[in-house]
């Protein structure tokens, strides 16, 4: 047999014959297939533990796409998230954590849609969540939202805003708890670092405003809304470090130099029960403890880093950082030199963006004084302010609205060029009156020498205020009060004491006065009363206002009649003080006044 042969026995072509099948062959795959449909009823029934939207979809379900890839499936989880938890409540407190932390988690997801749907979802929360129940998840909020602030995307640091303004609503001492995070994300918000040169050698970094073009809103209008933020911050700050006092008529001490020292007391020796200390407080529904002597905080225990503004330290470090960013902002929005005479014209908003940084400034300066060397704190803020204050706010002293409307109804402020409202409904008169409270505060009766130039601006211009005859309302009067009796207590004469209380007294005499207007004013002159009354007789000089203001007090009683029991209470309280300090001119008046009283 041949080799040819032998090829063809290996390799044989199949002969196909007219109509007959292919054969199939021996490594052919079958492709044939059944199908039957398949029924399962229990899948289409309602979980009977978990309850579900009206998409079919239980709480499980829309957590799990929250992780989804697509921008739209988040938007809808999210939403159908707070359609569950409305209809359903009890779910919340079953699923809290995971609830909070997927919710959180897209504080920083790249779409604006989901980013504004967790915002609704997180403001629907807060209204259903109290504080005690979200404190133990808080630190995971506060991460995300730290890192939303700092985010790179001018789009997620915009809408970080948004989730701290509920935060503050609802939540306002679980968050200044972490203030010493957050307060450094607002310097970044608005600055950024940068090595001066004639720094170099030290290593200290100095802070600069940044612009940044691709925002939607100017640079201007993007602190404003920052420094709004920290301006509530700082609010929520101060509400909580310790009970608070009347703004404007708080307890100031009668010298600077007083300083408050506190008691050193070895807990050795009363360990067996050898020595009690005693506390002493006054009585009534809200005793306060007016004792030198200070338990030892929790925070004492702490790094300095955990305890924020409450720490001396950190509350001077941010001041340091945050006041020469707060003068260039004031630079950018403060009037040019070619200002009107009659005052200085400000946009509404370079009013605004002005307005946020006296109140910042306002409220640092309350913190500084929560501390035990209050002296040394605000000696250090004058050396330290006093010029760039004096350079910057006050050199186009006081502040007026440019008017941008054309024609306004009459109101109460017309009379009052400070006082005029407008439609951003910003306080022209606060804004002067913060100014004039934040000077005040670092001049004393030691510098009055020094300061006499500006600090005859400020008494001017409170003078003609409570004098023009303008209605005011509480916060603005009792900001007044406030600068007024700092001027009493700095220049203590009575040449520069009497047009004062002068002046306060022609404000007293309007007609129809808000009753905490009516409040605030009587406060302030029974304080001036009590304060005059302590001094001994060889220097007591009585002022003249003041004996008329309690000469007519017995009349304003019997004429006020039963209209209103709460402030013919007051109007008893201080008659019936003054009356036991035998006041002469009182005891005329109220003899006279007897029988219509009774």
């Amino acid at each position: 047999m041949t080799k040819k042969r032998k090829h063809q026995e290996d390799f044989q072509k199949v002969k196909l014959k007219v109509g007959k099948k292919k054969p199939k062959l021996e490594n052919a795959t079958d492709t044939t297939f059944k199908t039957k449909a398949i029924q399962i009823p229990e899948q289409l029934k309602e979980d009977g533990v978990l309850p579900t939207q009206n998409r079919k979809l239980n709480i499980k379900d829309l957590l799990s796409q929250m992780h989804h890839y697509s921008p739209g499936v988040k938007h809808n989880a999210l939403l159908g998230l707070k359609d569950l938890l409305s209809q359903y409540p009890f779910v919340i407190d079953a699923h809290l954590s995971s609830i909070i932390s997927e919710m959180a988690a897209v504080f920083t997801d790249k779409d604006s849609g989901v980013r504004g749907a967790a915002v609704h979802l997180l403001q629907f929360l807060a209204s259903k969540i109290k504080a005690e129940q979200i404190a133990p998840f808080f630190p995971l909020v506060s991460a995300h939202l730290s890192s939303a602030m700092t985010h790179i995307s001018e789009g997620i640091q915009e809408d970080s805003l948004k989730v701290l303004d509920v935060l503050l609503e609802a939540y306002p001492t679980l968050l200044t708890d972490r203030s010493s995070i957050l307060l450094k994300n607002f310097v970044e918000l608005i600055s950024h670092q940068q090595l001066s040169k004639r720094l170099k050698s030290r290593e200290k970094l100095s802070w600069m405003l940044s612009v940044n073009p691709n925002r939607r809103v100017t640079s201007q209008q993007w602190r404003l809304n920052v420094l709004t933020r920290l301006k509530k911050f700082l609010q929520a700050v101060v509400d909580g470090s310790s009970e608070t006092e009347d703004e404007g008529l708080q307890e100031q001490k009668d010298s600077l130099h007083s300083v408050r020292n506190p008691i050193c007391i070895s807990w050795k020796a009363h360990a067996n029960n050898q020595e009690h200390i005693q506390l002493f407080e006054n009585g009534g529904l809200r005793p306060k403890i007016h004792s030198s002597f200070r338990l030892r905080s929790l925070t004492s225990v702490m790094d300095s880093a955990e305890k924020g503004l409450s720490s001396a330290e950190n509350l001077k470090g941010f001041i340091e950082i945050i006041i020469p960013l707060l003068i260039e902002c004031w630079i950018e929005a403060s009037p040019a030199q070619s200002a009107p005479i009659l005052g200085n014209l400000l946009e509404s908003e370079s009013q605004q963006l002005m307005q946020q940084v006296l109140s910042i400034i306002h409220l640092l300066w309350k913190l500084t004084k929560r501390h035990d060397e209050t002296y040394k704190m605000e000696l250090w803020l004058r050396v330290n302010y006093l010029v760039d204050f004096k350079h910057h706010f006050m050199r186009h002293f006081p502040y007026s609205l440019q008017e941008t409307v054309k024609h306004r109804k009459k109101d109460s402020c017309r009379g009052n060029r400070y006082c005029t409202t407008s439609s951003n409904s910003v306080d022209r008169l606060l804004l002067n009156l913060t100014l004039c409270d934040i000077m005040v505060s670092l001049a004393s009766t030691s510098t009055l020498q020094t300061d006499s130039g500006w600090l005859d601006m400020i008494r001017k211009f409170v003078t003609d205020t409570l004098q023009d005859g303008s209605k005011l309302n509480s916060k603005q009067v009792n900001r007044l009060l406030g600068v007024t009796w700092r001027l009493m207590q700095i220049q203590q004469n009575k040449v520069a004491t009497e047009p004062l209380i002068k002046a306060v007294y022609t404000l007293y005499q309007q007609r129809n006065l808000l009753f905490p207007v009516r409040t605030l004013l009587l406060k302030f002159f029974s304080r001036v009363y009590q304060k005059e009354d302590l001094r001994t007789q060889r220097i007591r000089s009585r002022s003249k206002v003041l004996s008329r203001w309690l000469a007519g007090l017995p009349q304003q009683l019997a004429l006020l009649g039963l209209r209103n029991p709460e402030l013919s209470n007051q109007l008893i309280d201080i008659i019936h003080s003054a009356a036991s300090r035998s006041n002469k001119e009182l005891l005329q008046s109220l003899q006279a006044t007897a029988a219509r009283i009774y």
